[in-house]
């Protein structure tokens, strides 16, 4: 069972690496581990089990976050109608995106980050994402909202970049051009 203790912070090295493509099929350690980090997600999404074991709430892992640098994400969150979208993905990419943006208007969190980042986090409002799923199926993926912004802010971990990177530096409550706001 993952637990805080295996998440790695800002500043560890792991987390500005780009990390490797996974070998399809994917490993028994590999699959184990990506299963792991969704059952974290839905863990730490239960209040009691969140409570029993200091899970730190998330909708979102990537494998860099647990020191583990292998294209592989969870994502477990419910969009605005109550669907949920619940993915363990090896080699996720980004296939096309929109021109229009959005962001946040709370701004992003980071299980690897312990600190309040304000700012707003420019994201594409819409995009297509393939990977294959645990089972070995290849996923294809139309998403927009905030299930898309999880995906963008999962998916930059395996390229080294961490959200706040993204945050404009003069001013961070600038917002984007050509950005719908979200509310969270």
């Amino acid at each position: 069972m993952i637990t805080m203790e295996d998440i790695i912070k800002e500043g560890h090295p792991t987390l500005r690496q780009v990390a490797k493509e996974v070998e399809l099929p994917a490993s028994e350690e590999e699959k184990k581990i990506l299963a792991e980090m969704l059952q974290y997600l839905k863990n730490s999404q239960d209040p009691e089990i969140a409570e029993k074991y200091g899970l730190r709430p998330g909708i979102g892992l990537a494998a860099p976050q647990i020191n583990v640098s292998k294209r592989m994400i969870a994502v477990h969150v419910t969009d605005e109608k109550g669907k949920l979208y619940s993915y363990g993905l090896f080699n996720p990419k980004i296939v096309s995106h929109s021109v229009e943006q959005s962001y946040l208007t709370s701004g992003e969190g980071c299980l690897s980050v312990d600190r309040e980042v304000p700012g707003y986090v420019p994201r594409y409002a819409r995009i297509r994402v393939k990977g294959v799923d645990l089972e070995g199926n290849e996923v294809d993926l139309r998403l927009k909202g905030l299930v898309a912004i999880v995906f963008q802010h999962e998916i930059d971990h395996l390229n080294g970049i961490m959200f706040y990177d993204r945050i404009n530096k003069e001013n961070p409550f600038k917002e984007p051009e050509n950005a719908t706001p979200i509310d969270r």
